[in-house]
């Protein structure tokens, strides 16, 4: 059975990518380094590669070539302008969202929609 964090960033790995390539072009390698300084160290390299592909695909991002001193050229990615704009539109539908589950964790808004949160039959 997967856990929880496992399941959590499944949803939100992509916008995670999108945030770090609106940073700086990155390597494969590189990103997976900068996901473990946040904290998301649960992610391999062989799990971005496949978003990384979707989001070529989509035209979000665009890949290209830089000579390594260290070894053969490496393909780094960048934001392209279709990939801004979609990271705007999840980063805004990821707030909503956060909003309401940290509200319902907290136990704020006792009323919704003036209704009563407290346990009833009507739930």
């Amino acid at each position: 059975m997967e856990n929880r964090s496992t399941q959590l960033l499944k949803g939100t790995l992509e916008m995670c990518l999108l945030a770090l390539l609106r940073e700086q072009p990155c390597y494969g390698y590189e990103i997976v380094q900068h996901l473990a300084r946040y904290g998301l160290d649960l992610v391999s390299e062989g799990s971005i590669y496949p978003l990384l592909s979707r989001m070529l695909t989509r035209g979000y991002i665009e890949g290209y070539l830089v000579s390594s001193t260290e070894g053969p050229s490496r393909k780094y990615y960048r934001l392209r302008s279709e990939g801004a704009k979609q990271l705007e539109q999840w980063q805004t539908e990821w707030e909503t969202f956060a909003g309401a589950v940290e509200r319902i964790l907290k136990g704020e808004g006792s009323h919704v929609n003036g209704r009563s949160t407290h346990p009833t039959t009507d739930c």
